[in-house]
């Protein structure tokens, strides 16, 4: 049985399903996720294991190392304080609700603060109502490429896993995720991939019109979040004026070479769970990783957890500066590195 109450495939295995956090199955497991970070073996018993053992051994670690820690890093603090202050601003206003705009460059970790947002918003809603089961207080969406209002609705109602059928109209789809949202105690409802709806076109300004729909008719709070909004259309014309006037905006960028980049490699560092590598390696090649990630979180995480799943396939136990190296990253942070 998920999350939802749904039942899962029992042919499905649950390490290898692909999870999508725009499904309310998907994002609870994603909100309720405390993963182990394994115990590094002692040198004697680590070689001591057997075929079996050690291959089981080197899966917990290397599945540690695919995903590392998510770093708090300082926009990631911003994000949650200020989302968490919307709330109490929203939570008894009957209009002109505020909402939360992030923006900035690809690679810069907008997606990750807005999930770090909703996780922490659901979970502190969990610890005040603890017996509330049916409660949904985050919906989490994408905005697909050219979205219709049909498209907008359609995501609310996949994330809420509700029956669509083909002779459903947007307002019909509309009414159901409304009802739906204000029964499960919906309070904030993550928008992704914001850049996707364009003012300047006919559809984008159908597709905004309806998440201000939602807006008014629903007591939550929104956040966005998009590449370069400032860019995309998304604050043009009237309807560009409404969304100005009612957001706040935070923008995400690379990181400078200072502290906050040494103190990010660091954390990078300790979870590391590497028999051969040698403490402080990372933070001695804080120049070189800012570099090859041109600051970039994004490029960054990469970089080093690829770095980290290659020092066990490979055996070498540890990441050196010839091992980054040998790892290719995103083609624009290669590009920009050659100019």
């Amino acid at each position: 049985m998920t999350a939802d109450g749904s039942r899962e495939d029992p042919g499905t295995d649950g390490e290898d399903r692909f999870r999508q956090l725009t499904t309310l199955t998907g994002w609870r497991e994603f909100v309720t996720e405390r993963p182990e970070i394994p115990d590094l073996l002692p040198e004697a018993e680590w070689k001591a294991l057997g075929d079996e053992k050690r291959l089981d051994y080197d899966e917990a670690r290397l599945a540690h190392h695919a995903r590392l820690l998510t770093v708090a890093t300082p926009v990631m603090q911003q994000v949650i304080t200020e989302g968490r202050r919307l709330q109490y601003l929203n939570r008894h206003a009957d209009a002109g609700r505020c909402g939360l705009l992030l923006s900035g460059p690809a690679r810069t970790g907008k997606t990750t603060c807005l999930a770090q947002l909703g996780k922490t918003i659901e979970t502190m809603h969990h610890r005040r109502h603890p017996n509330a089961a049916g409660h949904i207080p985050v919906i989490y969406i994408t905005v697909p490429p050219a979205a219709t209002p049909r498209m907008i609705a359609v995501e609310f109602a996949r994330f809420l896993g509700l029956p669509l059928t083909r002779r459903a109209n947007v307002t019909d789809v509309l009414e159901s995720v409304c009802g739906v949202c204000t029964d499960a105690r919906t309070s904030l409802i993550c928008v992704d991939e914001i850049h996707n709806v364009n003012l300047g076109t006919r559809h984008g300004a159908e597709a905004s019109d309806t998440l201000k729909y939602f807006a008014e008719r629903l007591p939550v709070t929104f956040a966005y979040a998009g590449i370069r909004v400032e860019r995309a259309g998304l604050l043009s014309g009237t309807r560009g004026e409404q969304i100005a006037g009612r957001f706040s905006m935070t923008r995400t960028g690379p990181f400078g070479r200072g502290q906050q980049w040494t103190s990010l490699i660091a954390a990078l560092e300790e979870s590391l769970r590497l028999h051969h590598h040698s403490d402080g390696t990372l933070v001695e090649l804080a120049s070189y990783l800012h570099s090859r990630s041109r600051g970039m979180i994004g490029s960054l995480l990469r970089l080093v957890r690829s770095a980290a799943v290659q020092a066990v396939l490979d055996g070498s136990e540890a990441i050196t500066k010839a091992t980054l190296e040998s790892i290719p990253v995103d083609i624009a942070s290669d590009d920009e590195r050659e100019h």
